[in-house]
C-alpha cells in the first residue's frame, strides 16, 4: 500500500484491477495518486480498471483531474475506466463536472453512466 494522505490499495481479479483510494483527494495529494496509478496502469496494462472511492472523504477538483486524466490515459492503451462507489457529495461535483456523461459511475450496483 502507498501511503501519504490519500493511500492506494491494488486488488486484481480476471475481470478487474480495482484501486481502492482513501482519504482525501485535493492538491496536496492527487500528484502523488496520480503517479501510483499510473504506475500500475503502466506496469499491469489493466483493460479494466476500477477506481473505488467508497473510503474518500472529501474530493476536490484536482480529483477529477485524477478521474479524466486516467481515463484519457487507459483510453489512449485500449483500456476501460470505472469510477466505483463515490459518496454522494463526490457524486454531486461528477456531475456537476459532467464527468458521468464520460466515465462509467457504479454505486451500490446502480449505473449513474449518462444520467
Amino acid at each position: 500500500m502507498l501511503k501519504n494522505a490519500g493511500t492506494i490499495d491494488v486488488r486484481t481479479s480476471s475481470k478487474e484491477t480495482v484501486v481502492f483510494l482513501s482519504g482525501e483527494i485535493d492538491h496536496h495529494n492527487a500528484a502523488f495518486l496520480r503517479m501510483g496509478i499510473d504506475k500500475l496502469i503502466h506496469e499491469k496494462h489493466p483493460r479494466k480498471l476500477v477506481l473505488d472511492l467508497s473510503s474518500i472523504r472529501f474530493m476536490d477538483s484536482s480529483g477529477l483531474g485524477l478521474i479524466m486524466g486516467r481515463f484519457s490515459l487507459l483510453q489512449t492503451l485500449g483500456g476501460e475506466l470505472i469510477v466505483r462507489n463515490p459518496s454522494e457529495s463526490i457524486m454531486r461535483i461528477c456531475r456537476l463536472a459532467g464527468i458521468e456523461r464520460i466515465v462509467k459511475i457504479e454505486k451500490g450496483g446502480k449505473n449513474y453512466e449518462n444520467k
